[in-house]
């Protein structure tokens, strides 16, 4: 007879390479989150102090570029299209690197964070149809509240002080790749009205010329860099979001490591790129589109306004029993089993810390009201709004919890035996409990020097010494 099979863990312990990529890309992305909080609270304070309020006008809508070749954009249209675009191109590498070494490589753990991300997106997206056709609405805004942050969410986990076990940090970032994914697909299929085919026909010759390069080896930025910019310019005046330009190169890298390599080209590219995306373009971007004025009257609007309100509970319900239920589906389907250290306390609460969405929803926002600025400042604040009450929950939630992920952090970082590997990687090696017992051996002998010399210590305090003849009585 088979053995039994054992039940399938979902949100288990990481394999160590595994562990220390999602330790590096989420390092950068909480350093940058908190740049992106930084700049929000920035453009809030530039657009809404009344001395500075036509200073922000002015530089985000001040135009530069070549308009020959149909770029003269605002500064906020540059950092919307051109700036985001490298952030899409991270979004591009680490998306090829899921697919080809990480999460997404087996079809089984790839199912949870992808159902997950679906039905992230399809509720949110419900959520502000029926909310807009109830209450007569727009249903221009649907794919407005389908987005996550993952470095906004990473910021209020740093500024909270909060931690997650690695699992549901990997959990995090794999569902923000994937929710990308489909932020980007639906970006070019529902916002895109004309196309210009001899732009788009020379952005897919560039692009050919970019994968060709690739396969054959050549190196240097001096190559790339002008190739990409020239990518991106065909991109945006196909008609097609420029953004597209940027996660269609970033798929094209290798993510896979051959003999003798310690990185792939595509890792240690996104290395070297992420920090400029997550330090400066996503910052820049936040500055030069979130600053909406605020006051009493307009927060009052966005909860009685049905586009505003549709957005608001697609972030806080929608996103949250969409992952939620996604997960808990998926789970329930492939008869898989929580780790025994957590609990769906702890998956509902990342659920509601996917609901701050923020750079994407934002750019959504912008596409999906273009041309209607009342109503894209409006959706803006939605957006805002509806990010600080989900990050509220997912405080109160996070922090109920907060003194047991502390416990499952230091057991994932714990290294008795001084290896320089967390223990959990290493206890069925053999090797790790002989240097252990060595270790133990070598504290036992230490312990033992000290005893004896307190033996001999106290002897030599006792007069005369204990024992010697002729100190008793007669």
């Amino acid at each position: 007879m088979s053995a039994p099979r054992t039940p399938r863990k979902v949100f288990g312990h990481l394999s160590l390479p595994e562990r220390s990529y999602v330790a590096d890309a989420l390092r950068t992305e909480t350093v940058g989150g908190v740049l992106l909080l930084l700049a929000a609270i920035a453009a809030l304070a530039w657009s809404n102090i009344p001395t500075l309020h036509d200073s922000y006008e002015s530089v985000t809508h001040f135009h530069f570029g070549p308009g020959a070749l149909g770029l003269n954009l605002s500064v906020a249209h540059w950092a919307a299209d051109g700036l985001l675009a490298i952030f899409f191109f991270v979004a591009g590498i680490e998306l090829k690197r899921e697919l080809v070494a990480g999460d997404l490589k087996d079809p089984k753990a790839a199912a949870l964070p992808v159902v997950a991300a679906l039905c992230g997106m399809a509720v949110p997206a419900l959520v502000y149809t029926l909310t807009n056709i109830a209450g007569d609405g727009s249903l221009a805004g649907w794919a407005v509240p389908t987005a996550t942050d993952i470095a906004f969410a990473l910021a209020v986990l740093a500024v909270i002080g909060t931690s997650l076990p690695s699992a549901l940090r990997a959990f995090l970032l794999t569902l923000a790749v994937v929710d990308d994914l489909f932020a980007i697909l639906i970006i070019a299929v529902f916002f895109t009205e004309t196309i210009n085919f001899a732009a788009l026909g020379g952005a897919v010759v560039g692009l050919a010329v970019f994968w060709l390069l690739l396969r054959k080896g050549v190196r240097g930025w001096y190559v790339y860099v002008p190739l990409g910019l020239v990518i991106w310019g065909l991109m945006y005046n196909s008609g097609v979001h420029a953004t597209i330009a940027g996660v269609a190169m970033g798929l094209m890298l290798r993510c896979h490591v051959r003999e003798g390599e310690q990185h792939s080209p595509g890792e240690h590219i996104e290395h070297l790129v992420r920090p400029l995306s997550a330090g400066l373009a996503v910052p820049l971007f936040a500055l030069f589109s979130a600053g909406v004025s605020i006051s009493g009257d307009a927060l009052a609007d966005v909860f009685t306004k049905p586009e505003t309100l549709g957005v608001v509970l697609g972030l806080v319900i929608g996103k949250t029993f969409g992952i939620f239920g996604g997960t808990w589906l998926t789970a329930r389907f492939t008869r898989a089993s929580l780790s025994d250290d957590l609990a769906w306390a702890d998956v509902f609460a990342v659920a509601t810390l996917a609901g701050i969405g923020f750079t994407v929803s934002l750019l959504i926002g912008e596409l999906a009201f273009e041309g209607d600025a009342v109503m894209t400042d409006e959706i803006k604040a939605a957006v805002l709004t509806g990010s600080v009450i989900a990050a509220a929950l997912a405080t109160v939630l996070l922090k109920l919890r907060n003194a047991k992920y502390r416990r499952m952090i230091e057991a994932e970082e714990r290294d008795d035996d001084l290896s320089g590997v967390p223990d959990i990687y290493e206890e069925h090696d053999p090797e790790y409990h002989r240097r252990l017992a060595a270790l133990y051996e070598k504290k036992a002998a230490e312990h033992r020097r000290i005893a004896e010399e307190k033996e001999a210590l106290r002897l030599a305090e006792v007069p005369g010494g204990e024992g010697d003849e002729g100190d008793g009585p007669a």
